[in-house]
């Protein structure tokens, strides 16, 4: 299969046709390069609240209400490009009001299948900027998505920093875990990239993280954004000594594809110079025999 990670540039759009047209030329792009996968940044779908004006998009509250608002029209263009072109997409995550969880938004990633079938995964722990300036909540439990590629599951961006999260997909079944980041500054890239690199190796499974890119002026929220796209895997038998499938170049737009053969990570889980997906369990729930010495 051929995977396809995204550095995206959000935009001050003039009207949905606007929209319409930026996300089907993306899906295009990607689709006539030969990707089955495309995965989209967290919070790329942020530039939805400049379709209800620069006022709208610029308050923080505000904004969370203009792009859930849209999000229902969103999942249907993403449900036809996915027909359209017989792919697999992420689409963008966005903050998403949904009544079943409570009154404040969930931080959605949306995952659509060639039939246009959509499942969702809600972002599990959330970054101080979220809980404290922004109020987005912890949403619906982790999901596994059994799909034709293989089984794939989503951390959203700050989720791949936690092994324990990346370590109930993998024991489920997970061979892909997506990563939809949104990062302001180079440290926060380095973090999720770090995050992801980490959860490859510790699940002897392949990671795809996509960024969003550029300047947003238009909003507190994500004003400034640095990333790129990114593909990795376990450095072992049938990967990259590094880990790196591929990178993109950072802060530059477009798309980072990456080939894999799904084969390669059931290879490397049962015959990889090391186990480390197997291996997880032989560390103990709570180490009780720690001791302290002090060397003067």
């Amino acid at each position: 299969m051929k995977l396809a990670a995204a550095a995206y540039p959000m935009d001050m759009l003039s009207g949905w046709a606007h929209y319409e047209d930026k996300l089907a030329a993306w899906v295009e792009d990607a689709a006539g390069q030969g990707a089955d996968l495309l995965v989209f940044p967290e919070y790329g779908a942020m530039e939805l609240a400049t379709l209800d004006g620069t006022e709208a998009a610029a308050d923080l509250e505000r904004s969370l209400h203009a792009v859930s608002g849209r999000i229902a029209e969103a999942d249907a263009l993403h449900a036809r490009l996915a027909r359209a072109h017989g792919v697999h997409i992420l689409a963008a995550s966005a903050p998403v009001l949904d009544p079943a969880l409570g009154a404040r938004p969930v931080n959605r990633a949306r995952l659509f299948a060639p039939s246009g079938a959509m499942g969702v995964q809600d972002k599990q722990i959330m970054t101080r900027f979220e809980r404290e300036d922004w109020d987005v909540v912890p949403g619906g439990p982790l999901t596994l998505f059994d799909t034709a590629l293989g089984r794939i599951g989503v951390l959203i961006c700050y989720d791949s920093e936690y092994p324990l999260l990346a370590r109930a997909l993998i024991e489920a079944g997970a061979e892909i875990l997506l990563v939809p980041s949104c990062t302001e500054a180079l440290a926060g890239y380095w973090r999720v990239r770090i995050g992801a690199m980490a959860r490859a190796l510790e699940g002897q499974c392949v990671t795809v993280m996509a960024s969003t890119v550029g300047d947003a002026p238009w909003s507190p929220a994500v004003d400034t954004n640095c990333g790129a796209g990114g593909v990795f895997g376990p450095p072992d038998s049938g990967f990259p000594s590094t880990g790196v499938l591929a990178e993109g170049v950072l802060n530059r737009p477009g798309w980072t594809f990456a080939e894999l053969h799904r084969e390669a990570i059931a290879e490397v889980r049962t015959d990889g110079v090391v186990r480390n997906r197997a291996h997880w369990e032989e560390q103990p729930p709570r180490l009780t025999g720690l001791r302290c010495q002090e060397l003067m």
